[in-house]
């Protein structure tokens, strides 16, 4: 799930993922045995200005034959996605900033976001909120967003289901008052006001629907939305978003450009 070699963490995660896929390495992620653990004792992470890791954070990264190109800032970023969470396993060992993961620590790991950042999940399925720190890279499953610790779980309510459908927003930790609480409507939903991303306009939708997926291999969320033109003539527009920052969206389009999709741009929701 984790790995590279600019990073003792990613490598070893790399190796560990080839042995569990081989039937070769016994040992499996999970709760620790007989320890129970009091989260009410457990508070969320503080958020606060801190410098960028110096491991952590390179130009692009690759892994299991995916590229993936870190933010330089989480300003704004929101994300809709599926999360999980990692464990024994990986207790006591560096993270891809260099810290020692602690699953009894409110802690995370993302692909993309600069480390360390701050961000609030929230179960969309209870609503349940929790704040924490992202200092590693991961989770490389297809389709999850975002890595939590055992304690983040367990506040969340999907220590047991194993994942959950979750809903991230960076937070600036400069504003500590906002970091403290924020209703739900805060964060974003697709059909809100915002800076998006258009991906691309096609009008023909099986090629729409291939940008999509390609985006997906990538874990890179999409939505298609039709549009009409005329009585003859519909545009299918690949979007990603919203974003709450302009910078953060123009990072998102330098990316896509990086992988090919050179008609990527900003697109704010009052265009038509």
């Amino acid at each position: 799930m984790h790995g590279k070699k600019w990073t003792s963490r990613l490598s070893i995660l790399l190796l560990l993922a080839g042995l569990n896929a081989c039937g070769t390495f016994g040992h499996r992620d999970g709760a620790p045995d007989r320890v129970r653990v009091d989260v009410s004792s457990i508070a969320n992470a503080v958020p606060k200005a801190e410098p960028l890791s110096p491991y952590g954070n390179p130009k692009s990264y690759e892994v299991l034959g995916k590229t993936y190109y870190p933010l330089k800032s989480d300003k704004g970023f929101v994300q809709r996605g599926v999360a999980s969470w990692y464990g024994t396993k990986f207790h006591g060992q560096k993270t891809s900033s260099g810290e020692q993961y602690d699953m009894y620590a409110m802690t995370a790991a993302h692909k993309t976001l600069p480390l360390p950042s701050y961000v609030r999940v929230t179960n969309l399925d209870n609503h349940r909120q929790v704040i924490v720190k992202v200092n590693d890279r991961g989770p490389f499953h297809q389709g999850r967003i975002i890595d939590l610790s055992y304690v983040a779980a367990i506040k969340l309510g999907i220590d047991k289901t194993g994942t959950a459908n979750v809903e991230i927003a960076a937070i600036d930790a400069r504003d500590k008052a906002e970091s403290t609480q924020a209703p739900l409507s805060k964060v974003g939903h697709y059909n809100s006001k915002g800076v998006f991303v258009q991906v691309g306009a096609y009008s023909d939708q099986e090629n729409a629907q291939s940008v999509r997926h390609k985006l997906a291999q990538s874990d890179l969320v999409s939505q298609i939305s039709p549009v009409v033109i005329n009585a003859r003539k519909m545009l299918y527009r690949v979007r990603m978003g919203p974003y709450y920052e302009r910078e953060t969206a123009n990072q998102v389009v330098q990316n896509l450009h990086r992988m090919g999709m050179e008609q990527a741009r900003v697109f704010f929701s009052n265009e038509y």
